[in-house]
């Protein structure tokens, strides 16, 4: 039996990103996100233009993208209600928010020199990419959502994340943290051989 509903929001699950930038004072921002997905060397971040991540973006024009695994949930959670943002914008603080000028320390997240960018990567997290913005799409009125095209430079990786070949990652060992109807989640055991990996395990151990 269907019905038809009208959800607050469509947040039907995707992994949670940890994005590292840098305030105007040199200090780093971290802050956690899910909205987003990815497509051959680049990214698509949907954030609240509003946001200190953003603004940070938007003049930096640079960041981290941190992905943490399912057991560094905690960490990531200490994160939430937080903002760099000061004073805490109305909304914001009628939700709960508090400023939080030291995100890395408040998560026990280690700041790591980055190679290409300024903004430090989370040492913990086995997945680090050093990005660059393309261009940034806005949502239709009255939204402040923004839409940041982002170009991935540089991948650091946990080796043991890693299968045969060093450019292929074993989706075995991958256990992203998830994000579901703002719940975390880890994944499951794998349901089934998939057809479609054949030809890209293949192609990589070709080279």
């Amino acid at each position: 039996m269907l019905t038809t509903i009208e959800p607050n929001i469509l947040y039907f699950g995707t992994p949670v990103v940890l994005i590292s930038t840098l305030n105007e004072d040199g200090s780093a921002n971290l802050a956690p996100m899910s909205s987003a997905w990815w497509l051959n060397q680049s990214c698509m971040l949907g954030m609240s233009g509003k946001s200190k991540t953003v603004q940070n973006i938007k003049r930096e024009r640079e960041c981290v993208l941190n992905l943490p695994s399912a057991d560094l949930v905690s960490q990531v959670d200490r994160l939430a209600l937080t903002t760099g943002v000061n004073p805490v914008p109305d909304h914001k603080a009628e939700m709960g928010y508090r400023y939080e000028p030291d995100k890395f320390g408040l998560s026990g997240f280690t700041q790591v020199p980055s190679d290409l960018v300024k903004a430090p990567r989370a040492g913990e997290c086995p997945v680090q990419l050093e990005a660059e913005l393309v261009q940034i799409h806005s949502f239709e009125e009255p939204s402040s959502i923004a839409a940041m095209e982002m170009k991935i430079k540089r991948i650091h990786i946990d080796e043991e994340l890693l299968m045969g070949e060093k450019n292929y990652i074993n989706p075995e060992r991958w256990n992203p943290l998830i994000m579901s109807f703002c719940e975390f989640f880890g994944l499951g055991r794998k349901l089934h051989p998939s057809r479609l990996a054949e030809p890209f395990m293949a192609k990589n151990y070709e080279k």
